[in-house]
């Protein structure tokens, strides 16, 4: 089993962004090694208090014993941050103070052969669980999906072009004998693409992320979730996501600006009638992204992106 190793993306960006202050109470929804939830506590000693989530044992085991010095300041719960509630009305809190989201996957979790989110490692199982204990695995996807679900799949959650052929492909090849590992799994997505649509980027990543955001159901429920805990904060509360793909980004971004928006009647109503007004207020217009200096030690952090709001 590897150490557990994962570097946080944006550290100072995102703390500035919480506009981090003494006490109060802060929850980190994805702890993963404890990088950001250091952070919070050492910004918002002595009295700041920290709730975090995650779905990763090992994680939890890390970010635990990162956090050590901070004994009696942070509660972490085996949890999916879309049941903060739950979590929240275990910890005996109501509002926040601010709140940091995180939906890329851990460094760890890439790098550890056994979990076969990477196609960088052709032995690998098929799992791609963030909870292992959980009974979805990529495997099982690959393996009794129809060639329409596989399509689907990889066109909206991949945003694979040639979506219908590696689904074919796969098709095709678990009728001789199921899919077993990540190799398989790539060589099909390479031999289902065009030589002269190889080059660049890695063929194989766009389909690896759609499965794996298929095994964890990391869409389901995300713009509900970002309405929710954005609601959970205190008058001038911040909430800070960082977003890894397209898809996340832009479920957050509609989402923060439905909150902001001011009326929702119809545009040829004279007067407004809903009565609605805004929650929030849109700190980054344009998403916040990695420094050229810390790309250059975490390569991982390129396609990531923060958005910021603060309640009103």
């Amino acid at each position: 089993m590897l150490e557990f190793s994962h570097k946080p993306v944006m550290p100072n960006e995102c703390m500035e962004g919480l506009a981090l202050k003494d006490g109060g109470v802060w929850f980190d929804g994805t702890v993963g090694g404890g990088g950001h939830s250091y952070e919070i506590l050492k910004r918002t000693s002595p009295g700041g208090r920290l709730i975090a989530t995650d779905l990763d044992d090992e994680a939890i085991a890390a970010a635990t014993e990162r956090l050590k010095e901070f004994d009696g300041r942070f509660q972490i719960y085996k949890s999916n941050y879309k049941d903060f509630s739950i979590v929240f009305e275990k910890a005996g809190i109501d509002e926040i103070d601010g709140a940091l989201l995180d939906f890329g996957v851990s460094s760890h979790q890439l790098d550890d052969c056994d979990r076969g989110f990477t196609y960088r490692n052709a032995d690998a199982p098929l799992d791609m669980r963030m909870n292992t204990s959980a009974y979805l695995t990529a495997e099982i996807v690959l393996n009794t999906y129809s060639e329409e679900a596989l399509t689907r799949i990889l066109k909206t959650y991949g945003e694979e072009t040639f979506a219908k052929q590696i689904a074919r492909n796969v098709v095709k090849y678990r009728e001789k004998q199921p899919l077993k590992t990540s190799g398989e799994f790539a060589e099909i997505i390479r031999n289902s693409i065009p030589a002269k649509f190889r080059y660049g980027a890695p063929c194989e990543r766009k389909s690896f992320q759609a499965i794996r955001i298929e095994v964890n159901g990391e869409l389901d429920g995300l713009y509900e979730l970002v309405l929710a805990l954005t609601r959970r904060l205190k008058k001038g509360g911040r909430i800070a996501i960082l977003t890894f793909h397209s898809l996340e980004d832009r479920i957050v971004k509609e989402a923060f600006r439905q909150m902001e928006k001011p009326c929702v009647c119809p545009g040829n109503f004279p007067v407004c009638v809903c009565g609605k007004k805004p929650e929030i207020k849109i700190i980054t217009r344009k998403p916040i992204t990695a420094s050229e200096e810390e790309l250059e030690y975490n390569s991982r952090s390129k396609c990531a992106k923060l958005r910021i709001a603060e309640k009103l």
